[in-house]
């Protein structure tokens, strides 16, 4: 009896129970028809806005389910630039992040492109440009050539979930899984995303950043799904928040058979939940459009412009003057300046909390 999938004679010829999946498959595709319909009436400007939002979502939340957190603002100044979009304020770059944008963009804007050796490759090197996992030196843009075994939790107390397949075999077991992903063999894209984030994420062919890179063709392969080339929810915000039940199904996955009806049910309710989940971020577009279509004639500097932006993208804590100074570079008096040109206009208003410090909500 072999202790994981990938020992088993009959490995990679998954099965799975289609009439048992129809129901949940059949509403997931419904969903995301209708999403992809309201998607696409939207303008030009607004679906750039949500897939912009998307996209952020998905490059932090696929990094903290490996248990690294990135800087939001950075993200987003990443994939504003790369998508040629206006983004006033633009932050500095970061290597490690502007690698883990060029993966996400190339899956999902190239979608429709082969999927081969290099450009794995590539995209691994991508994510890890100066060849180190933090301050371990890894084998980078190349398969790996030592023992992996599939952890997680944090340093000291890391779960093992299971053994992937020698480096001896990843060769051949990677031509075999590119082999099948770029032909036509599924009957439905969206189950064919399910099995390959499995299959991959069981050979775990690098050194490190699988999790990563299974996500990334996972998004490549439900792109194509939606037909469309732009991002209009989030599969790995959706995993972050099911990460235990994630890393449990898994293990118990590769400890079983090949038949993976439980898996992809799994993965086809999360799917559903990250659509569902959506159409919060596109009433977020929706909103941050409204308001500036209301009062974009009345904010009288850029220093406005921003601080507006920073409370429409969901400031952190209580905006008061002396933050406002901080943020903006300038002098209190000019800050208590701004914000009462803005509160006589209707902009903003005063916080009905009372405290130390007088405190501004936007009157929405």
């Amino acid at each position: 009896m072999p202790s994981y999938i990938h020992q088993s004679k009959s490995w990679p010829h998954f099965i799975w129970d289609e009439k048992k999946l129809l129901p949940l498959l059949a509403e997931v595709r419904h969903l995301q028809g209708y999403l992809m319909g309201k998607a696409s009436i939207l303008g030009f400007e607004l679906k750039d806005s949500t897939n912009l939002e998307n996209l952020v979502q998905d490059v932090i939340q696929s990094s903290e389910i490996e248990g690294e957190h990135l800087n939001p603002k950075l993200v987003r100044s990443s994939i504003a630039i790369r998508l040629g979009l206006d983004n006033s304020g633009l932050e500095p770059s970061d290597r490690y992040i502007d690698g883990m944008v060029d993966m996400m963009l190339d899956a999902t804007q190239n979608n429709n492109k082969l999927l081969h050796k290099e450009r794995l490759f590539g995209w691994h090197s991508a994510l890890f440009p100066g060849g180190r996992s933090g301050m371990i030196k890894i084998e980078a843009g190349c398969w790996r050539t030592g023992e992996m075994q599939v952890v997680s939790g944090p340093m000291g107390r890391e779960r093992v979930h299971f053994q992937a397949p020698a480096p001896d075999r990843l060769e051949k077991e990677m031509k075999k899984f590119i082999r099948w992903f770029n032909s036509e063999n599924v009957a439905d894209p969206v189950l064919k995303a399910a099995v390959a984030h499995l299959w991959f994420i069981t050979i775990h062919p690098f050194d490190d950043g699988n999790g990563r890179i299974a996500r990334a063709i996972t998004d490549m392969q439900l792109s194509l799904s939606d037909g469309m080339n732009q991002r209009f929810y989030s599969m790995s915000a959706q995993v972050k928040k099911e990460k235990k039940a994630y890393y449990s199904l898994l293990e118990r996955t590769q400890k079983g058979n090949l038949d993976i009806t439980d898996w992809v049910s799994w993965f086809l309710d999360c799917l559903k939940k990250a659509i569902l989940s959506s159409s919060a971020i596109m009433d977020k577009v929706l909103r941050k459009h409204g308001f500036w279509a209301k009062n974009a004639v009345l904010v009288s500097n850029e220093r406005q412009k921003k601080m507006l932006d920073k409370l429409l993208d969901g400031f952190k804590g209580h905006l008061t003057s002396s933050k406002w100074a901080k943020i903006t570079k300038t002098s209190p008096d000019t800050a208590l300046r701004d914000i009462n040109d803005l509160v006589k206009k209707g902009i903003l208003k005063k916080a009905a909390s009372g405290g130390r410090s007088t405190n501004y909500l936007l009157n929405m």
